[in-house]
C-alpha cells in the first residue's frame, strides 16, 4: 500500500495545494486561469511533441487497444444518457453533457502525471497514442449529438485542427523524420516547457475545483462518477486482458486512462452551449475527489507499486 501511495499522493497532493491555496486566498482565480492556459496551449503540446518525436511508434495499429478503451466509453456514455433522460429528466444538450461527463477523462490534468508516474517512459507511447484520438473522438461525438443535423463538419474540423493538443500531436508526428537533424537546443527548449506540464496542471486543477464546487447536488454526479471511475475502467480491463492481446503496460495504461476522473472539457463543452454547466462542474469536482481512492484500487488491481 505504501508503494501505491507514493504514486498517488504526489499527484493528488499537488491538486490539494492548488485547492487550499485558492480557498485560503493565497492564490487568485487569475493565477489558475493563467496556469490552465499555459498547460493547455503550450506545456502539454510540447510534452506530446517531444514524446512523439523521440518515441518508438508501433508499425501495426493496436486495434485491440483502441477498441478496449472506446467500447468502454460507449458503454458508460449510453448508460449515463439513458439514466439522465429517464430518471432525472434531462433533455437536449444536458443529456449530452451527462454522457460526455461519464465518458471523457481528465487526461491532461490527472491522466498524464499519474500514468507517467506509474509506468514511466514505457507508458508514454500508449498514453500519447490514446490522447491523440481521445479528444477528437469524444469532442466530435458530443458536438454532433448536441447540434444534430446542424453540426457542420467544417466547423468541427476547424475546432479540432486549432486545438493546441491536436496541434502538438500533428506537429510531433510530422517532425519524426526530422528528429535526427534538429539542433539539440530546440529539443531542450521543448523538454523544459513539457517538464512544467505536470506540476502546473495539477495545481491548476486544484484551483479549478475550488471554483466549481457541487452546484448540482450529489445524486446524478455520484452516478456519473461511479460510471467514470469504476464501470469504464472495469470494461476496459476485461476487454484488454480477456478479449484482446496486448502488452501488459498497454493494457494497464488503457485501464488507468479510463479510471481518470471526469475531464474539464465536459465543463467547457457545457459552458459553450449554456446547458448542463452545474451538472458538469459537480461531476468534475466529485469524481476528482473520489479518484484518490479508486486510483489506489486500480493500481492494486494492475499490480503496480
Amino acid at each position: 500500500m505504501l508503494d501505491l501511495l507514493t504514486i498517488v499522493l504526489p499527484v493528488f497532493g499537488l491538486i490539494a495545494i492548488g485547492y487550499l491555496g485558492r480557498r485560503s486566498g493565497l492564490v487568485s482565480e487569475r493565477m489558475g486561469d493563467g496556469l490552465s492556459e499555459f498547460v493547455f496551449t503550450l506545456s502539454v503540446p510540447c510534452l506530446i511533441f517531444g514524446t512523439l518525436v523521440k518515441a518508438e511508434i508501433p508499425a501495426v495499429q493496436p486495434w485491440g487497444y483502441w477498441i478496449s478503451y472506446f467500447l468502454g466509453v460507449a458503454v458508460v456514455w449510453v448508460i449515463a444518457t439513458i439514466v439522465g433522460q429517464r430518471v432525472f429528466g434531462l433533455r437536449g444538450v444536458s443529456s449530452v453533457v451527462a454522457g460526455f461527463s461519464a465518458g471523457q477523462a481528465n487526461t491532461v490534468f490527472v491522466g498524464v502525471p499519474m500514468i507517467l508516474k506509474a509506468y514511466g517512459s514505457e507508458g508514454a507511447v500508449p498514453l500519447f497514442l490514446l490522447i491523440a484520438v481521445h479528444l477528437p473522438v469524444t469532442m466530435t461525438l458530443a458536438t454532433i449529438l448536441a447540434e444534430g443535423r446542424q453540426a457542420s463538419p467544417l466547423v468541427i474540423l476547424r475546432r479540432l485542427a486549432t486545438h493546441p493538443i491536436v496541434v502538438g500531436i500533428l506537429a510531433g508526428s510530422a517532425c519524426r523524420p526530422l528528429a535526427p537533424y534538429l539542433p539539440g537546443w530546440t529539443l531542450q527548449i521543448v523538454d523544459l516547457l513539457g517538464g512544467a506540464a505536470v506540476p502546473c496542471a495539477l495545481v491548476s486543477m486544484g484551483i479549478a475545483l475550488r471554483r466549481y464546487g457541487l452546484q448540482m447536488g450529489w445524486k446524478l454526479p455520484t452516478l456519473l462518477s461511479g460510471l467514470k471511475l469504476i464501470v469504464h475502467p472495469l470494461v476496459v480491463l476485461l476487454l484488454a486482458t480477456m478479449v484482446f492481446e496486448m502488452p501488459p503496460v498497454w493494457a494497464g495504461v488503457a485501464v488507468l486512462f479510463a479510471s481518470c476522473p471526469s475531464g474539464i472539457n465536459a465543463y467547457l463543452f457545457a459552458e459553450r452551449y449554456g446547458e448542463g454547466v452545474a451538472l458538469a462542474s459537480s461531476t468534475v469536482t466529485l469524481s476528482t475527489m473520489l479518484a484518490l481512492g479508486t486510483t489506489l484500487l486500480w493500481l492494486y488491481v494492475l499490480g503496480i507499486g
